[in-house]
């Protein structure tokens, strides 16, 4: 049956959440997770403020004049790097559905200048894995998505403060320097909602975040530093955040502390990677 992939307009958004709902609740149900799209409402929501981005690139999938998958490429300017998600596609939809989708939003991509593309996979779903693998994506990091209470009593740590745009230089000279470039634009965003916390040790910056939760994410110089950040940071919507499971220090510090692990995923990459030089957490994005 022939695929057209054509770009989602708004009044498509409701009939793409429906898909999108019943793709994650299928996955979720197999494996006895918590569904990354809990609602209708929750899928309906998420695809309406995609369409509302001008940083975002939507995209959907036909077959028979029905809607049977979407994708979203997301930017984050200056940033060099694309991310992909969420990628949906109906249960029984037929072949190259997903393969169709990603082909259009690499070739988005592409077009608008990005070398670097990733995305956050859930293991548990293989589907994805091997298309995600076939279109040139490699696995860079295993993480585990965690749950708990991010103001801790218990913690031990040196408190993170608020932080402010005159923080901006040192932050992204600290996240250029653990992964290459900078993500001012999410940081911005950040400090704007009163999200971002940096923590100072000597009067310098060594750690900063713009939230912890799903959209969130940190770096730091030292799992200390890291620690600091989750313990006072203010949490962002979502079900938890993103923990590197190779940082075996940090993860038993999270599950000694009343953490859950909700659910596996994995770090993929298209295009040039550098291998984090320091401590962090990505964000649902990457």
């Amino acid at each position: 049956m022939e695929i057209k992939v054509r770009p989602i307009q708004a009044s498509d958004a409701e009939f793409c959440a429906q898909v999108a709902y019943q793709a994650h609740a299928s996955v979720a149900a197999l494996h006895n997770f918590p569904s990354e799209q809990p609602s209708v409402e929750f899928s309906t929501g998420l695809v309406r403020a995609k369409l509302s981005d001008p940083n975002v690139y939507s995209a959907l999938a036909e077959q028979d004049s029905r809607i049977v998958g979407s994708i979203f490429l997301n930017t984050f300017p200056p940033a060099p790097v694309g991310a992909i998600g969420p990628l949906t596609v109906a249960p029984a939809a037929e072949g190259r559905v997903g393969r169709s989708l990603m082909e259009a939003a690499l070739i988005e991509a592409a077009r608008r200048g990005y070398k670097q593309v990733r995305l956050i996979q859930s293991p548990s779903h293989l589907r994805s894995l091997a298309l995600y693998t076939k279109m040139g994506f490699d696995v860079q990091e295993p993480l585990v998505l965690m749950q708990g209470p991010v103001s801790n009593p218990q913690a031990t740590v040196v408190e993170a403060r608020t932080a402010t745009m005159a923080d901006l230089e040192s932050c992204n000279q600290l996240c250029s320097k653990i992964h290459g470039f900078a993500r001012e634009g999410e940081l911005r965003a950040g400090i704007g909602q009163g999200l971002a916390t940096v923590m100072e040790r000597e009067g310098r910056i060594v750690g900063y975040a713009n939230g912890v939760g799903f959209r969130g994410h940190a770096v730091a110089e030292t799992n200390a530093d890291l620690k600091g950040l989750i313990s006072s940071g203010q949490k962002t919507p979502g079900p938890g955040f993103f923990v590197p499971t190779r940082n075996g220090e940090l993860f038993r510090w999270l599950l000694d502390r009343g953490f859950k692990a909700l659910w596996p995923a994995m770090l993929m990459s298209f295009g040039a990677y550098q291998q984090p030089r320091g401590h962090f957490l990505p964000s649902i994005a990457y």
